[in-house]
């Protein structure tokens, strides 16, 4: 919502004379965004897929890929009568997107989901059974729930069913549990957008003084539970009315003068607190935690007589508050550094900062390029030119282009003709490009034996070259281990990419042996991958902190298959922050001349 429409609620309210902590309700509901209609589009390919209907459920995915990286909403384009317009949006597909637009859902889509028996999606959402695994447990079993499902792998009636077995069943108990772990919390990248949304919307109002995202979310955590927003302002209750009659809300839990929570439509929590101004700095260290740091700040000021809680740091022998007019003047207060929030996780940082250990860690500003990006050449959505431009625009310097090689498990990667063909047209982007550098490479498949399915031949002329695997990864601690550090032996090797396959809330990562993988690494000279995929963040920030004590040096990839995925490298950089690396320790914090000494090119 733009802040003049804002504005206009705050004078709707005043001039109408709307009893204070009642809600305002917008003249018309928001049109969906494009990110909620490619979801649409997504479930139709996939009931599609499940009828075994050929083709169709291609150009569904493949509008819906388009549509979740547009600039522009979709409603504007609508509009204007351009949807037929875009790529992989033809008349039939048009249609459809004008209808939910129109109505908010789609007819098609609820006839579809008719067909299908009750509790399939449920069981389809788990990692290693998919839709057509669960229609199968649902008509021959009659399972319609994970209940059910549990109690069936547990009772071993599972196995028999055709493409089941034991290791199934005990593969579905895991996922189960998985789930159960995980509800609740939902992926930094999918509600960091939402909630800066949201905070910048309050942010434009004429009477809020100060405003930040606080707690997990500030703290940059993968995943997360709810969002708490903090604010000041002169007028607290108008805040919360505009706050509770946002188009994102779905339903208000609780409205106060100075509190109030509401379930967004994506089904997260966000609460806002309005404080007053000489609390908000105490506020905003206490309400973004973690708890044991806030803990260890709290026994801190004890010690010296003070009490520190959300509303102050008090002297406790004069009753008076100590200076805070910032975070920053804060932690000086108790005789520390400042500790950046994606810090504070009670790992160790209040003793660094102690003794004069703690990472400088590099801001989000400092990655000079992208070392994993996707395009046409395989299953990306962009050409290396639309790639290379869009990270001309964030401000690189340089981008990878890696696409797959040619796999059983990717059918759409390149083959070795492709490879050179492609290192073609890199040269001549380079030479019509400016501003910016293509590097040519390759994110190749490792065999159970650690070899890459593109020949050296190959591989010794690319730029940059990662190693992933995407196969096998139920395989045993030890041969996974072997696997990976065979792949690291091969000279051309530059990076494992997401080294440990997990999938944030799906799958778990593989049995390896991380002590030994990173001591090969760094003995190698080969980086490990932080793939900043918001569902992978592979390395993981604990990894990270270990890697880095074995001397390991790391390289950030976006992965994008787009070029609006371009911009998923934040949570990369969020991650090794939350790592405590430093920028020496990225390779993509270095200029060209100086990555391309490190991988000898």
């Amino acid at each position: 919502m733009p802040a003049g429409q804002v504005a206009a609620i705050i004078r709707s309210y005043t001039e109408k004379g709307a009893t204070p902590g009642g809600r305002i309700f917008l003249d018309e509901p928001a049109p969906m965004n494009n990110r909620q209609i490619a979801a649409i589009l997504y479930e139709v390919a996939d009931l599609l897929e499940l009828r075994s209907v050929k083709f169709k459920p291609v150009a569904y995915r493949r509008a819906a890929q388009v549509i979740e990286t547009l600039p522009e909403e979709l409603a504007g384009i609508d509009q204007r009568g351009k949807l037929e317009e875009l790529p992989g949006v033809g008349t039939h597909i048009a249609a459809k997107i004008h209808e939910i637009l129109s109505t908010g859902r789609l007819a098609y889509l609820d006839r579809l989901k008719a067909e299908i028996p009750e509790g399939v999606w449920e069981l389809a959402d788990l990692e290693g059974i998919g839709p057509k695994k669960a229609l199968l447990l649902s008509r021959q079993l009659g399972i319609a729930n994970r209940e059910q499902l549990e109690e069936a792998a547990k009772a071993g009636k599972i196995r028999d069913l055709p493409g089941f077995g034991e290791k199934s069943e005990q593969n579905i108990l895991q996922s189960i549990a998985q789930k159960q772990k995980t509800t609740g919390r939902y992926l930094l990248g999918d509600i960091l957008p939402e909630a800066e949304a949201i905070r910048d919307q309050l942010a434009g109002l004429p009477i809020t003084r100060l405003i930040s995202l606080a707690g997990s979310i500030r703290r940059m955590k993968e995943t997360i539970g709810d969002v708490d927003i903090l604010a000041t302002s002169p007028e607290p209750e108008k805040i919360m009315s505009v706050f509770c009659s946002l188009h994102e809300v779905d339903r208000i839990i609780g409205k106060g003068p100075t509190k109030s929570s509401v379930i967004l439509k994506s089904g997260v929590q966000v609460d806002l607190r309005v404080v007053e101004e000489d609390e908000y700095w105490t506020a905003l260290m206490y309400f973004t935690g973690s708890k044991d740091h806030n803990i260890a700040l709290r026994r801190r000021a004890l010690e010296r007589n003070w009490r520190l809680n959300e509303y102050g740091l008090t002297d406790l022998a004069t009753g008076k508050k100590l200076p805070g007019a910032s975070e920053q003047e804060l932690y000086a207060t108790l005789g520390l550094p400042y500790i950046e929030p994606e810090l504070r996780e009670s790992r160790g940082e209040i003793e660094a900062a102690e003794n004069g250990t703690l990472p400088s860690v590099f801001p989000y500003t400092a990655i000079r390029g992208d070392l994993h990006v996707h395009t046409t050449w395989s299953d990306g959505l962009h050409t290396i030119a639309e790639m290379a431009g869009a990270a001309r625009t964030m401000g690189y310097e340089y981008i990878a282009v890696c696409d797959h090689s040619r796999s059983r498990e990717i059918s759409r990667g390149m083959s070795e003709e492709m490879i050179r063909d492609q290192r073609r047209e890199i040269e001549q982007v380079n030479r019509d490009l400016s501003g910016i550098t293509v590097l040519a490479g390759i994110e190749c498949s490792i065999d159970p034996d650690g070899k890459p399915d593109i020949a050296d031949a190959i591989l010794k002329d690319l730029d940059v070259v990662i190693a992933s695997a995407h196969a096998g990864l139920d395989m045993q601690k030890n041969e996974m281990t072997r696997r990976v550090i065979a792949a690291m032996h091969n000279e051309h090797i530059d990076i494992i990419g997401h080294p440990t396959g997990r999938i944030i809330q799906q799958r778990e990562p593989v049995q390896l042996d991380l002590e030994a993988v990173f001591d090969s690494a760094a003995g190698l000279g080969v980086c490990m991958e932080i793939n900043a995929l918001p569902n992978r963040l592979d390395l993981r920030d604990t990894d990270c902190m270990n890697a880095k004590n074995h001397g390991v040096r790391f390289a950030i990839g976006s992965d994008a298959h787009a070029r609006d995925k371009l911009r998923t490298m934040v949570f990369g950089v969020a991650t090794a922050r939350r790592g405590w690396l430093e920028a020496r320790n990225v390779v993509n914090t270095l200029p060209l001349a100086d990555l391309r000494k490190i991988f000898g090119t």
